[in-house]
């Protein structure tokens, strides 16, 4: 493959900017108009989620939430251009992708909110547990793809990141290992211009992200982050290119983080209102619904109706996370090793025994008294 052919353009792709409009590209071409109908209906419930999550951590529901609030459309494309055999692996912010891809929203949040293990069966769903240490989701996914490669598997592998994950030695490891073995694994990386409090500037001098392809020898691709018609546009392309033999590509996505990193951070003490206005108007949910309404693919109705299961579905999260988990007390012992201690054997019975005392003196008062 031509040096050329891995470069990415100097401006992230377009094809809907943030009034509507349509900007036409010679390579890629416009998605269907019901694929964007489609899209639009997801990212309303994607922005339903994300809010919905944010009013139950301030009730005490749920312990954190990274929000990904105005990044919703790489959320929604990452799940739309896959097929049902392939797998995706998330990021901690990539709750609502998780769940665009299928997944139960209180199933996805119940990490969340503190419960043990994932929450949901990732061989089920084909996506991986979301990972929370910056860039080991990207090791997994590149072993996962080889795996897949070796076992004559049809699987491409769609991994997410953000900006600072780039700045990991997993990166450089996951892309590496990705690019020599020629693997079909589409690295999609959220720059939303910082990590945490740290920007883009402090990370990377290179031209964009996605000029870091090169090196590795794997195309790079630079997209609008807020644009989900780019988006599928570019990460579908990568994902047919992946799984007909040509290798892994890496796509950046230019977005913008609009909520703080998580609730327990304060984004006022390293950027201004006035940095996060002009994103405002950025949009991707507002920006797809316009272009919808100018084509006259926005039927009467659609809209109310979009809004309305959003609601239902955020209703049903919000009466299963009241709901109070009831954790046993031998699950304490349940999942620790394969093949249990002496010392975990010990401790365990230990405990199921004074249950079982407990049990009897709860049935009976009196024998439970001598």
């Amino acid at each position: 493959m031509h040096a050329d052919d891995l470069l990415p353009g100097d401006t992230p792709l377009r094809l809907i900017d943030q009034d509507g409009a349509s900007h036409p590209d010679d390579r890629h071409r416009m998605p269907a108009a019901d694929t964007l109908r489609e899209g639009y209906r997801r990212l309303v419930l994607a922005r339903r989620i994300n809010d919905q999550a944010d009013a139950l951590v301030r009730q005490g529901r749920l312990a954190v939430y990274p929000s990904s609030h105005g990044q919703e459309a790489c959320e929604i494309a990452a799940a739309m251009v896959l097929g049902e055999q392939d797998w995706l692996f998330p990021t901690y912010r990539d709750t609502v992708a998780v769940i665009a891809r299928g997944v139960d929203p209180f199933e996805a949040f119940v990490l969340l909110r503190g419960d043990w293990h994932s929450g949901y069966d990732p061989n089920r769903h084909r996506v991986a547990p979301q990972a929370t240490p910056l860039a080991t989701q990207l090791l997994h996914a590149v072993g996962f793809a080889h795996a897949a490669r070796l076992r004559g598997e049809d699987t491409v592998v769609l991994a997410m990141c953000g900006d600072g994950a780039t700045s990991e030695g997993d990166f450089h490891e996951a892309l590496n290992f990705a690019a020599v073995f020629h693997l079909p694994v589409v690295f999609l990386v959220q720059n939303n211009g910082y990590a945490i409090s740290v920007p883009l500037s402090r990370q990377t001098a290179a031209p964009s992200l996605a000029h870091k392809g090169i090196g590795y020898g794997m195309r790079g691709r630079l997209v609008d982050g807020n644009d989900l018609a780019a988006l599928l546009a570019v990460l579908g392309e990568a994902v047919e290119e992946a799984r007909e033999g040509g290798g892994p590509t890496l796509v950046e996505a230019v977005t913008y983080r609009i909520k703080s990193h998580t609730n327990a951070d304060d984004a006022t003490r390293y950027r201004t209102s006035d940095e996060v206005e002009p994103w405002l108007a950025r949009d991707p949910l507002l920006r797809l619904r316009a272009w919808l309404t100018a084509q006259g693919e926005l039927a009467e109705g659609d809209d109310a109706e979009a809004h309305a299961h959003a609601e239902r579905v955020a209703a049903d999260l919000r009466t299963a996370i009241m709901a109070d988990a009831e954790p046993h007390p031998e699950d304490l012992f349940a999942h620790v090793y394969a093949t249990p201690t002496p010392q975990l054997r010990e401790q365990a019975e230990q405990l199921a025994a004074e249950l079982r005392a407990a049990d009897a003196g709860r049935s009976n008062p009196q024998e439970a008294a001598r």
